[in-house]
Order: structure tokens, then sequence, then C-alpha cells
């Protein structure tokens, strides 16, 4: 058992106390800890070897770098003679100039940070980001959304589906193709989301009673429905008042080849064609905008189109 003397007997070398007294107030590397008390490498490894022996000072492995840092989980006492024996010496020659270098260590790494953020500034939803995907995004953004009723028109095997379900109240997928239901009730079956119902019929004629839903979802649908604007006017009728509907679909653009390789029927809509069958259908407050641009050859552009029923 570790007794208050071996602590002391730690605490007693100045070069321990003076790394514990930066590692109070910040995790450093060791590179960092040179830095700040401009001493030698193989000092203060020797040094930080002996404090992480003692169990006063704990590492954590980042890449090629280890981080150090004063264990939290240290005995009540044992952390309270530390932070004695610091503030003992706190006003020395030593502990000042350790204090104003590792502030010049912080700034510097601050400004790594803002040097790279500057560069990329107005690039960022184009470059590669670690981590960022908008698989992501899309599960992070699903807990900021209360308990709905969705009808997914158009939903094929239900991909977008299958995410909203896990936080929906409610989730109706509607598609006209036989295949596409039988592997979305698989999907939602297998992924044990009992939420999730698959209903064979068209996006034109929605199997759903008038009123019944909160948000209706049309996603890369409309621009295979036959009459597109039937389809809208079929939202409107499921949605509750105070509802919502969806829209995600091609701008209209003028690759021919769309209909045959991916069976369009329409080569998308301007955004002044979605704004007019919106307002037609009775949706308020309706905003149509382009949200993405693909960089390659046809360079296909997408539409969100939002409306609220009052």
């Amino acid at each position: 058992m570790k007794m208050a003397w071996d602590t002391l007997k730690i605490l007693a070398k100045p070069t321990r106390l003076r790394i514990l007294g930066l590692l109070s107030q910040e995790e450093l590397s060791v590179a960092e800890l040179q830095e700040a008390l401009n001493m030698s490498q193989s000092r203060i490894s020797s040094q930080l070897a002996i404090l992480r022996q003692s169990e006063l000072v704990v590492d954590r492995r980042d890449g090629k770098k280890n981080f150090y840092s004063i264990k939290t989980s240290l005995v009540k006492w044992e952390a309270e003679l530390i932070a004695a024996a610091i503030n003992s010496v706190s006003g020395s020659p030593e502990l000042l100039e350790d204090n104003e270098n590792l502030e010049r260590v912080i700034q510097r790494r601050r400004k790594i940070a803002e040097e790279y953020f500057n560069l990329i500034a107005g690039r960022l939803g184009k470059n590669y980001c670690p981590g960022r995907s908008w698989e992501g995004i899309g599960h992070m953004l699903l807990h900021l959304v209360p308990k709905v009723v969705v009808a997914d028109l158009g939903a094929g095997e239900g991909m977008i589906s299958q995410l909203i379900a896990r936080q929906a109240e409610q989730v109706y997928c509607i598609d006209n193709s036989t295949r596409m239901v039988e592997v979305g009730k698989e999907l939602a079956e297998k992924n044990q989301l009992e939420n999730l119902q698959y209903l064979l019929g068209d996006i034109e004629a929605v199997p759903l009673d008038d009123a019944s839903v909160d948000i209706a979802l049309l996603s890369q649908a409309l621009h295979h429905a036959n009459r597109p604007e039937k389809a809208i006017e079929e939202a409107y009728r499921i949605t509750k008042l105070g509802g919502r509907v969806v829209i995600l679909d091609l701008k209209e653009h003028t690759f021919e080849k769309a209909r045959e390789l991916y069976a369009d029927n329409w080569l998308g809509f301007s955004e002044k064609k979605l704004h007019s069958w919106l307002k037609g259908a009775r949706f308020e407050n309706v905003a149509v905008s382009v949200v993405s641009k693909e960089a390659g050859e046809p360079g296909f552009e997408t539409l969100l189109a939002t409306g609220i029923k009052r």
C-alpha cells in the first residue's frame, strides 16, 4: 500500500514537481514538456517514467505521440498532497517561467488549428474530412427530430426509411414494385424495426388515410412518376395540419440516357416548376433550392423542396 511518505519522496525532486505543475493544467506530449521546461528529452522521459511507475501520471497514445496527464483517479490525500506541493512553489521563478512557456505551447497548438481552418475556409464542404460522412450526419440529425409519423413515397428498398425508423414513431414505405416491397420487409425484419411498414402502392394514389402522417417524403422518386403534380397532391392529402412535405429530386438536366439507364420519366425539374406544383397543392411556406452538385459528368444537381400544410 502506497504511503504519503512515498509520494513526498517523489515530489521532493524539483523536476518532477515542475512536470506535475504543468500537467495539472494541460495534457502534454514529451516535446511540449521539453519546450515548456527547456530540458532535454531524455531527462524529461526518465522523470515521467518514475511518475508513471508511482501511478501519479498516466499516458495516452495518439498516433505517434504519447500525451501525459495527472491521474484522475488519485485518492483524495494524494491529490491534495500534489496540489499543496505545487501551490507551495507556485511563485518561484522556475514555475512562473514554466507557465509562461506553457502558454506559448498552447497558443502554438491553437495557431496550427487556426491556420488549417483558415486554409480550407470556403472549401470545407468540398474537401475530404476524416470522420465526416453523410451517414454519420444523418444519424446525428435524426436525434434532433421529435417522434413523428413519416410516409416515404417511392421508397424503393427503404434505405432512408431504415434510418428514419430508428427515431420516428412510425414509418410507412410506399412503392409500386412488388420485389422492392418484399426486400424492404425482409430488411425491416432483419433489423428488428417493428415501426417500419411496407405497403404496395403508387405515389399518385397513396394507400394511406387523409391527414395520417407528419412528414411526406419524396426522395428521388418524383422523376419516376407519370404525373408528379398528382404525387404532390397526394402528399398534401395524407399530411396532417402543420405537417410537412420534403422533396429531394434532380434539377432539370439534359442527360437523355437517364431514361434508359435509370427508368426516369422526367429529366429532373426546374425550381420554378416544383415551386408551382407545391403551391398548387396548397402547401405554404414553400422553399426550393439546389443543395448539391456532382463534380463529374453529367453534373447532376439535387433540389430540396419543402412546404407546410396549414
